[in-house]
């Protein structure tokens, strides 16, 4: 399973008044990274996979320690924890770049692939789903080299 690795500068403005990056502008980051993995890397060569737009459902972020501004980058390890018909999940960890490093954030976000034309989700296409299994770790060993990670989900009802 491969990571997508993204090196995030710091802000001065990221700071809060009590001189760490504030809660909020780790949303920022994940964006950050999370544009970089969907629509700088997977569509390469003028593959339209995610071209077409996507939404967030969901985050999910747990704050091990707190970040104070330097600047040096840190990084953000992004891989695929699920693949569903319509859906997918981010994983992420926002960390020291060296070995081991240190984590500061673990995050998940669930994505939505939109047709923006239509105005409504739509199915992960074929392609995008062999782009992103490269990236998945679903936490299940064989069970996604054998293709049996997608499932249904919430999400996918909106699809249906």
């Amino acid at each position: 399973m491969a990571r997508h690795i993204y090196r995030c500068p710091l802000r001065w403005s990221d700071m809060d008044a009590f001189g760490h990056v504030n809660n909020v502008v780790f949303l920022r980051y994940l964006e950050e990274a999370r544009i970089d993995f969907m629509f700088r890397l997977a569509p390469g060569d003028g593959s339209p996979s995610f071209s077409g737009g996507s939404v967030v459902a969901r985050h999910e972020i747990d704050y091990v320690r707190p970040l104070v501004h330097r600047h040096e980058p840190v990084v953000i390890e992004s891989w695929v924890t699920r693949i569903t018909a319509a859906s997918l999940t981010i994983a992420y960890e926002v960390k020291e770049p060296d070995d081991g490093g240190t984590v500061y954030v673990r995050a998940s976000t669930v994505v939505v692939p939109f047709n923006l034309a239509e105005q409504r989700p739509r199915r992960i296409s074929a392609e995008e789903k062999s782009f992103l299994q490269r990236y998945l770790d679903d936490g299940t060993g064989d069970r996604a080299a054998a293709g049996n990670a997608a499932e249904d989900s919430p999400e996918d009802a909106l699809v249906a």
